[in-house]
């Protein structure tokens, strides 16, 4: 389904789609229109660029580029990866992008293009046992971290200084002690997110509570806040995370398994996750992936298995307004946001 919006609300959001014509009078709706990738793969990974040039990842090795908006795109999946899970990529321009494949010791490497694809290099393969990898995310062109599920008690943080060319593991004492069970989710490339060019925040669950972290010096130092979102479960906690600046943020999540129910699926916070509220009237359901509306304040957008949900008040209240799954969703300088999600799903966001 679709919601209704009323015009005064939206005025400036009118330049994620094509400009109404001047003779419309009624409300325009917001909806996803879904690009034909040819892909079955579920995309987790999603990194927009541009209107015209977007990227995502997801399950078999799978790397997919449009440099046209979304009406073609190119399978330029790294070789001899079929076994891999891209749950992340990071893309800088229509040339350069860095992937992140998530699981249990080996399994979680870093690849990295600068020929659109045509040719990757493997920048990192852990070597570590206990580590998992489950997500990635970039200050800048040069500077990013990638985290793990904990080692020895703590979370893992990765960085790099050249763009995904090199990495090193960051020392562990600045980062507080993780709970039992404790862990991040790679369900959307948002458990590790970065708001200018030093603040990151982490999203964990699995645990007896679940938690927002937070950096202000690039991932060396830690402090860490309790989020009111379900837990007390290993499929239970925060996946997602948007930072509008240093101190608005968004928490989505919730109890992933579609047999239950998360009544608390997001949180808000107004002191760059020092603290954090439930949202007054959340999402009906578990959310994956959630992005700020560009140029629009308190505008969000969050998605899950289930459907999308618009917020235009912060994160404190959410509708409805389309049922399709998704698992991640992004949004670009040039005021163009995508979805992605299972069986090849990429949509453009419109308003009509």
């Amino acid at each position: 389904m679709k919601l209704r919006i009323a015009l005064g609300a939206l005025s400036a959001a009118l330049v994620l789609a094509a400009p109404l014509p001047a003779q419309a009078a009624g409300p325009p709706e917001l909806g996803w229109e879904l690009k034909e990738t040819g892909a079955t793969a579920r995309l987790r990974g999603l990194s927009p660029v541009s209107r015209n040039v977007v990227w995502a990842s997801g399950s078999g090795g799978t790397v997919l580029r449009t440099v046209d908006g979304g009406r073609t795109w190119q399978n330029v999946s790294p070789p001899d990866t079929a076994a891999l899970q891209f749950r992340d990529i990071e893309a800088f321009d229509a040339h350069r992008a860095v992937a992140l494949s998530i699981g249990a010791g080996t399994d979680s490497r870093v690849y990295r293009t600068e020929d659109g694809g045509r040719t990757w290099a493997e920048t990192f393969r852990n070597d570590e046992p206990q580590a998992f990898y489950d997500c990635m995310a970039f200050f800048d062109r040069r500077n990013g971290l990638a985290m793990s599920d904990p080692v020895n008690g703590r979370f893992r943080i990765l960085a790099t200084q050249d763009g995904g060319r090199s990495w090193q593991v960051l020392p562990p004492g600045g980062m507080p002690e993780a709970l039992p069970g404790e862990a991040g989710f790679a369900a959307s490339g948002q458990c590790l997110v970065a708001s200018g060019g030093r603040d990151v925040w982490l999203a964990s669950g699995g645990a007896e509570r679940a938690r927002v972290f937070h950096s202000g010096d690039r991932g060396r130092t830690w402090t860490v806040a309790d989020a009111p979102i379900p837990a007390g479960d290993p499929a239970r906690g925060v996946f997602g995370l948007a930072f509008r600046d240093r101190h608005r943020g968004i928490a989505v999540g919730g109890d992933y398994r579609p047999e239950q129910q998360s009544p608390n699926a997001s949180a808000t916070s107004r002191d760059g996750g020092a603290s954090w509220r439930p949202s007054s009237a959340p999402p009906p359901a578990y959310r994956s992936g959630v992005t700020w509306l560009p140029h629009l304040p308190f505008a969000a957008v969050a998605v899950g298995p289930s459907g999308s949900d618009v917020s235009y008040s912060g994160g404190r209240t959410w509708q409805t307004f389309d049922s399709g799954s998704f698992d991640t969703v992004a949004c670009t300088r040039d005021l163009s946001c995508w979805a992605s999600g299972e069986q090849g799903r990429v949509a453009r966001l419109t308003l009509r």
